[in-house]
């Protein structure tokens, strides 16, 4: 693995000035931090009602027997932004995201090291999206070995290179200079929620070393069993959201780290080239055909139950019904983008950025109904 060092300034962005140039971002990640478990998961006998640890920015909760949730809450920082946790056996331990910096995983290892003193087998990074690797760094200096599906290397460096070959002006002019050109005024507000998010990742990418995995996982070898000692998991790969995506599974424990294949509380993220909306809908179909009682570490949001699935499952539905008039309705995909309207029982539900959820899903809708998969 590459190492990373902080920003040149040893503090990369801070928090003010991320929430401040984040926008609609800054706002929706108030909205979507560490909300209260919902009645039915604070009876369950498997979550800690304490947190072994609470940091403001994350907090981490035992859920198992040897599983713990590492809960992201960015309206208090942005030392890990999403979502993970960690599986310690008898033998051997199991870390899950690298985060979107090296103080986020140096958290998560510090938490760790309060359950458990076993070896670490491995860090994993669910997929290649900057919140959950910028960090990997971390792991590399304690000689970790990083675990992601095959090309999560490759799409990092695809990704993230050229944004450090840049200038912030070069990668956000053409959206600016869209959104002062703009015909109504709802398409520019969905042009400024972009901007903002662009703002927020162009200054976390620049201010970052790549630290590139080095473990590889052959999609075509999953499902894999990992013993970590009286602890197996299985990782498994579903498409959805990156074309990278890998959840752990603990099926002795109905617990399932899904990764960004679950959002809870907002909206998917769906700017992903390899993203797609069908394989999305069947990843989630197969999730609610899991036991009743599993409960998921979603990427983004609290933890939930299959209520978190059967929810976001009618986001998709949404989604996809208004694409569909839409479509029939003649309107073209570029003003699709725009058209699609929150219905009331979504409203509370937060948005990272219009161009980075909604927008990009009606596209690929789009596409779906023209060539025939829809």
């Amino acid at each position: 693995m590459v190492n990373i060092t902080a920003a040149p300034n040893g503090k990369g962005v801070t928090r003010r000035e991320f929430l401040a140039k984040g926008g609609t971002f800054g706002a929706v990640v108030a909205l979507s931090g560490m909300m209260p478990l919902r009645a039915a998961l604070a009876a369950d006998a498997r979550i800690a009602q304490a947190p072994l640890v609470d940091k403001g920015f994350a907090s981490v909760r035992k859920i198992g027997e040897g599983l713990y949730a590492t809960i992201s809450d960015e309206s208090k920082g942005i030392q890990t932004m999403c979502n993970g946790g960690f599986l310690a056996g008898k033998d051997a331990a199991l870390l899950i995201e690298g985060y979107v910096t090296t103080a986020g995983a140096a958290f998560q290892f510090d938490a760790l090291r309060m359950a458990s003193q076993v070896p670490v087998k491995a860090a994993l990074n669910t997929h290649y999206h900057f919140d959950h690797s910028l960090g990997n760094a971390f792991y590399g200096a304690k000689d970790i070995p990083l675990w992601a599906h095959a090309k999560v290397a490759s799409r990092m460096a695809e990704s993230y290179l050229p944004i450090q070959g840049i200038t912030k002006t070069a990668m956000t002019g053409p959206v600016e200079k869209q959104a002062k050109e703009a015909q109504s005024e709802t398409v520019r507000e969905h042009l400024q929620s972009d901007l903002g998010m662009m703002n927020a990742v162009y200054d976390l990418v620049s201010s970052t070393v790549l630290s590139m995995p080095n473990h590889p996982l052959d999609p075509a070898a999953l499902p894999l069993k990992v013993d970590l000692g009286g602890l197996e998991a299985i990782l498994e790969s579903f498409p959805g959201h990156s074309g990278t995506d890998i959840i752990v599974r603990v099926t002795a424990q109905n617990v399932v780290y899904a990764g960004d294949l679950i959002f809870n509380t907002v909206y998917p993220v769906c700017f992903d080239a390899q993203a797609t909306m069908s394989g999305w809908r069947a990843t989630l179909k197969t999730f609610a055909s899991w036991d009743k009682d599993t409960l998921f570490v979603p990427g983004h949001g609290p933890i939930c139950g299959q209520e978190g699935v059967r929810n976001l499952r009618e986001v998709f539905d949404d989604l996809a019904e208004q694409a569909e008039k839409l479509h029939k309705a003649g309107v073209p995909r570029a003003e699709a983008e725009h058209r699609y309207a929150v219905p009331e029982k979504f409203k509370s539900l937060g948005i990272y950025a219009w161009g980075f959820t909604i927008g990009p899903a009606i596209a690929k809708l789009y596409e779906e109904l023209e060539s025939g998969k829809h």
